[in-house]
């Protein structure tokens, strides 16, 4: 499969695009039951909300907000991550040849009802140590994910946009107090998500997600590829775990 000429420059322009019904039911179905076991006995490796926020609630330290690491967890999480349908897609958007990384995303993302927190507006690459950002996140939906459970919201075109250090806090969120970021925050957009549903979206495309206020957890999965040409700077995190040459 490949992208349209349309749909490519939609990615090229506003930073993120949305697969609908890409994935096969049945596998995200597998992907999610065995994820729900792995989180039912935390295993480790796994990040709380406390961990996430630094918020002193029992709740907080109880809540998992991702499992870390699901490339060496289970074969199926390898062979979603290794999907052959996805990969002339990946080609298109990078205009090289796909790496997986495993120091980034990596990871199976949940919202558990009433416990989860915000994920405020940030780019990824805000960590993440390489000498270019040709990279892009593969995000699956596992089920429905909607305003109420805290869905994915995007700042169209803002993976191309110059910020000053003013725009970011401390921690590298972007500031919703600051009156130069209200108006491209008021620009969000975000998709109505069904299980097999992929959204691509670039390293430095602002994001965000709410808490979930439904009564059912949100989970979701989240790895990360770059261009081969891209190099993780060394003795950094981005350089201390493997990459995965993949193929058609």
């Amino acid at each position: 499969m490949q992208l349209s000429k349309e749909q490519l420059e939609f990615f090229n322009e506003n930073g993120f695009l949305l697969l609908k019904g890409f994935a096969n039911p049945k596998e995200c179905d597998i992907i999610k039951d065995i994820a729900k076991v792995h989180l039912k006995y935390a295993i480790e490796p796994i990040e709380t909300e406390y961990e996430y926020i630094g918020i002193e609630k029992e709740e907080y330290k109880k809540t998992i907000r991702r499992l870390r690491q699901v490339y060496d967890r289970d074969i199926v999480f390898q062979k979603w991550m290794k999907n052959k349908q996805i990969y002339p897609i990946l080609e298109q958007v990078l205009q090289d040849k796909p790496i997986l990384i495993t120091a980034h995303h990596n990871s199976i993302m949940t919202k558990m009802p009433k416990t989860s927190t915000k994920t405020r507006w940030h780019q990824d690459i805000r960590y993440w140590r390489y000498d270019g950002d040709n990279l892009v996140s593969i995000w699956l939906a596992l089920g429905k994910e909607t305003q109420e459970n805290g869905v994915l919201e995007f700042i169209p075109k803002s993976h191309k946009m110059k910020f000053s250090k003013e725009a970011f806090d401390e921690k590298l969120f972007f500031r919703e107090d600051y009156e130069p970021n209200k108006p491209l925050i008021q620009s969000k957009v975000s998709f109505n998500l069904d299980k097999g549903d992929v959204v691509l979206f670039h390293a430095k495309t602002l994001h965000q997600a709410n808490a979930n206020m439904s009564s059912e957890p949100k989970i979701s999965f989240v790895y990360t590829i770059k261009a081969k040409s891209i190099k993780a700077l060394p003795n950094t995190r981005s350089a201390a775990f493997k990459e995965i040459e993949l193929g058609e």
